[in-house]
């Protein structure tokens, strides 16, 4: 996480914050036009290939507003958010799977990600299988738990 923070600073963003060893980061910047490329190519020269997200806070509070399915008894390490990598076109990709019945899990969509709520957890989920299994190079997910402690870094500026 050092070296991802190093990365970070040296492309010049500032008050860069990384949340345990998630590979989460928050950061100031004037604007996040180009930031993933420019993370993504900082990374691969630390060997490190990998797809980048760089949402802005206020992508990130409408994550956290529109998500129908955080109620208080849920336990947040089994809600998932999955965001688009490339763009909101790639939920379109999932909105086939709302004309399946994929109980005990739920699925639901903002403008800017998908929900899904997985009570027996990951491995035993069909929904999050089929998810990942057709359309997860096309998607981040962190889970609820995750998500919620980055808005609370955002809101912390």
């Amino acid at each position: 996480m050092a070296d991802l923070r190093k990365i970070i600073e040296k492309l010049g963003y500032t008050d860069v914050r990384t949340l345990l060893n998630s590979g989460n980061v928050v950061f100031q910047a004037t604007t996040a036009k180009g930031a993933a490329e420019r993370i993504e190519r900082g990374l691969e020269r630390l060997g490190v290939p990998a797809r980048v997200v760089v949402l802005d806070a206020a992508d990130l509070q409408a994550i956290v507003k529109q998500n129908s399915l955080a109620v208080d008894d849920r336990n947040p390490s089994r809600l998932m958010v999955a965001i688009p990598i490339e763009s909101k076109r790639g939920l379109a990709k999932l909105q086939g799977l709302l004309e399946e019945d994929w109980s005990p899990d739920v699925l639901a969509f903002g403008t800017k990600a998908a929900y899904f709520w997985i009570p027996d957890g990951l491995l035993e989920s069909k929904l999050a299988n089929a998810i990942m299994r057709t359309h997860g190079e096309g998607f981040t997910v962190r889970n609820w738990a995750t998500i919620s402690k980055l808005h609370a870094l955002c809101e912390s500026y």
